[in-house]
């Protein structure tokens, strides 16, 4: 399941694509090919169901096996409206960011809380990030190319043989 929405940074038209694969083990084959385009990911876990928190660390290592060098990463522990609930206390949240090296959100998508932030959030860092890429000329992010690179020759000259 994906939606598509354009939002405007520095003048710039971005265009999101949101695959929500809802941590389903269906998904881990279909989303590697994605990964590979992907500038930036929101991994979320549910804070009242430890299992999906124990599925952040292998869902990262997804992440940085079949993405990008430089695609972002958001850690967002959802429903945090459901307090009397929670398993998992925002600090256990912030101590895996912080190893992972992924900033940290709590949201709440049913009372939307801290969505729209979340989003945005990725979309500044992504822009910083491609900003960055662009004035060190990252061949990834300018398009030039990487690697040998495959040229034109003419053919040697045909040589007739009178077998």
């Amino acid at each position: 399941d994906f939606k598509v929405k354009t939002v405007y940074r520095n003048d710039k038209r971005i265009k999101m694509q949101i695959w929500d694969t809802a941590g389903q083990e269906r998904y881990r084959t279909i989303t590697t090919a994605y990964y590979r385009g992907a500038m930036g990911f929101i991994l979320m876990y549910d804070i009242t169901n430890e299992e999906s928190f124990n599925a952040v660390q292998d869902w990262s290592t997804q992440i940085k096996t079949y993405s990008w060098d430089n695609a972002q990463v958001l850690l967002v522990g959802n429903k945090c409206d459901m307090e009397d609930e929670r398993i998992v206390n925002a600090e256990r949240g912030r101590q895996l960011s912080e190893h992972l090296g992924f900033e940290f959100f709590e949201a709440s998508a049913k009372d939307n809380i801290n969505v729209k932030q979340t989003f945005e959030r990725l979309v500044d860092i992504i822009c910083e990030k491609m900003s960055e890429s662009l004035d060190a000329g990252d061949p990834a992010v300018t398009g030039a190319k990487q690697g040998p690179q495959l040229t034109e020759q003419p053919a040697p000259p045909h040589q007739d043989c009178a077998c």
